[in-house]
């Protein structure tokens, strides 16, 4: 394969700012996949259903027809989650991409039942030094009145290439909540949708993400308004060093019949070193009246006098960053309710930002 174009905007914006999708030159998609055994489910109970079963890989969006194909052809594992939980019980899919499972191609369903409450913790890791390749297509039903709180962890290493579809469907009174933190991979490409159609339904996304060396990050967040007093929150945060770049896209689209309805997005890229590149494209789009939308965007150097305050202190110069870099982090980071996980990943900031 030649090149890869995936990852379309929603709508087109002048070739002038050269996000409207990313291209891969010389990818090559694995042509065959073993078995993938090496994961682990813990906190399966009655009231989650888990099934291996292939699930249907048709999506609104996604990162584009060859990877959805390449999921619907060679998924290597397939499992249906079904919720009846009651008590906000936590499910955690660990998945370790090593030599004897280095591809995983994954096609993940999600359904939580009306007046449900549940929580599901999905962690990719690379625990061998390859060159692995994840390639997934996640999508959740949100039923009438359900909370469905998911949090992603990409601890991968960065030769291994990471492509990641979310669907997300949201009936009346329900709740998707989103905590993403995204550290690993060579090539980090997410293409993330919701469909609020049910009248008041809310959508949280968390994100938090680290680059370094040659990674290159492709964020293409959408959300479609269509129900009445509908919200939608989408919060990036994130920090890029040595030769590392990041492509961020935020559509927020208010379809006709969703009066009332609120939708905000904020990125804000931390650049720590001059080769670093960002770049952010967020949208608003509105086919309706009395609606609120907001959305802001930024990137930029730590702040001279914030550093020199805390070296002043007795901290050295890479120490402060740390700091700063943790600070920007922190309400996502407060988000993740696990201790021991929590730490983990304040650990990982502090070594991949050395």
């Amino acid at each position: 394969m030649n090149e890869l174009k995936i990852n379309e905007t929603p709508i087109r914006t002048s070739r002038n700012f050269n996000i409207n999708n990313i291209k891969l030159n010389d990818f090559q998609i694995p042509e065959k996949t073993e078995k993938f055994e090496n994961f682990k489910i813990t906190g399966k109970t009655p009231e989650i259903q888990i099934e291996e079963k292939k699930n249907d890989t048709n999506i609104t969006y996604g990162l584009g027809k060859i990877l959805i194909d390449n999921v619907e052809k060679q998924s290597n594992k397939n499992l249906k989650i079904i919720s009846n939980s009651k008590n906000n019980e936590v499910l955690e899919i660990k998945f370790e991409i090593d030599e004897r499972n280095e591809n995983l191609i994954e096609n993940l369903n999600i359904v939580g039942n009306e007046d449900t409450k549940t929580s599901i913790v999905l962690r990719y890791m690379t625990t061998e030094d390859i060159e692995g390749f994840h390639n997934g297509i996640i999508k959740v039903l949100a039923r009438k009145n359900s909370e469905i709180n998911i949090t992603i962890i990409n601890l991968t290493n960065e030769t291994t290439s990471n492509f990641l579809s979310i669907e997300n469907n949201l009936e009346e009174r329900s709740r998707v909540n989103y905590t993403i933190v995204d550290f690993g991979g060579k090539y980090n490409i997410t293409n993330y949708y919701s469909n609020l159609k049910g009248d008041l339904s809310d959508n949280q996304i968390k994100t938090i993400y680290i680059g370094k060396n040659n990674q290159t990050f492709d964020m293409n967040y959408i959300g479609e308004l269509r129900g009445k007093s509908t919200n939608i929150d989408i919060n990036v945060q994130g920090a890029l060093k040595n030769s590392s770049k990041k492509h961020f896209k935020g559509t927020i689209d208010f379809k006709k019949g969703c009066k009332k309805a609120k939708g905000n997005e904020n990125e804000i890229c931390m650049l720590l070193s001059e080769t670093a590149k960002s770049i952010a494209l967020p949208m608003l789009l509105c086919s309706e009246e009395d609606v609120e939308g907001n959305h802001s965007s930024s990137a930029g150097k730590i702040g001279e006098k914030e550093l020199f305050y805390i070296t002043s202190r007795g901290f050295e110069l890479k120490e402060a960053m740390k700091l700063m870099v943790r600070a920007k982090f922190n309400k996502v980071l407060e988000s993740i309710t696990n201790d021991k996980l929590r730490k983990e990943i304040i650990e990982e900031i502090d070594k991949r930002l050395d």
